[in-house]
This record gives C-alpha cells, structure tokens and sequence, in this order.
C-alpha cells in the first residue's frame, strides 16, 4: 500500500492550497480516509476524516469552517482544500487509511508534505 501526499508549500497567512493523497495497492473505495497533522514541536494530531463513500466528514474544531476533505472514488485519490489559513496550520500533513472512519489507529499512512504559513 502507497499513500503519496502532495501538494504542500509556502503560503502567506489567509491564502489557500490543496493537499492531494494518492493511494496504490489497497480498494481504495473501501476504505476511509483521514489527514492528519503534526507541527514543530507538537504532537501529530487529527484534522480531517472521509468515510468511505465521502457521505460523512468529520474535522478537528480548529479547522471547521476553513478546511474540506473530499475524495474522488474513480482517481483513488483524496483531497484537503485549506483556505483561510493560518501561522498555526503549518505542520507536516499526512494522509491515513482505515476500513472506518471512526479508527483510533489508522492502517496505513502517507510520508507527509509540509505546509508552512507566514505571517
């Protein structure tokens, strides 16, 4: 199972980008999928979850509101548009697979790409 995380960089406070995660080597539209985060100095921590169909998102209160994962069965590939962002939103981004979205220890998980936000 790859999970390939992409579309990172270097934004200015209030500014916008979207994360990509392709997966290989799983069904894919078996499986829910999540983002998670890990900041300098911080513990990795939950930001975004899609069930397997992309009927049920779940998000982390801190980003509510200004993030949105969605999914796109055909192209086994899962998204995280990131608008509204902010100096605390940078962080490595990973994204996760799981059978359920309600998972506390999700299967597998991608190599991260970074986001760094300036203010």
């Amino acid at each position: 199972v790859q999970l390939q995380a992409s579309g990172g960089g270097l934004v200015q406070a209030g500014g916008s980008l979207r994360l990509s995660c392709a997966a290989s080597g799983l069904s894919f539209s078996s499986y829910a999928m999540s983002w998670f985060r890990q900041g300098p100095g911080k513990e990795r921590e939950f930001v975004a979850a899609i069930s397997r169909s992309g009927g049920t998102t779940h998000y982390a209160d801190s980003v509510k509101g200004r993030f949105t994962i969605s999914r796109d069965n055909a192209k086994n590939t899962v998204y995280l548009q990131m608008n509204n962002l902010k100096p605390e939103d940078t962080a490595v981004y990973y994204c996760a697979a799981d059978r359920i979205i309600t998972s506390s220890q999700w299967d597998y998980w991608g190599q991260g790409t970074q986001v760094t936000v300036s203010s």
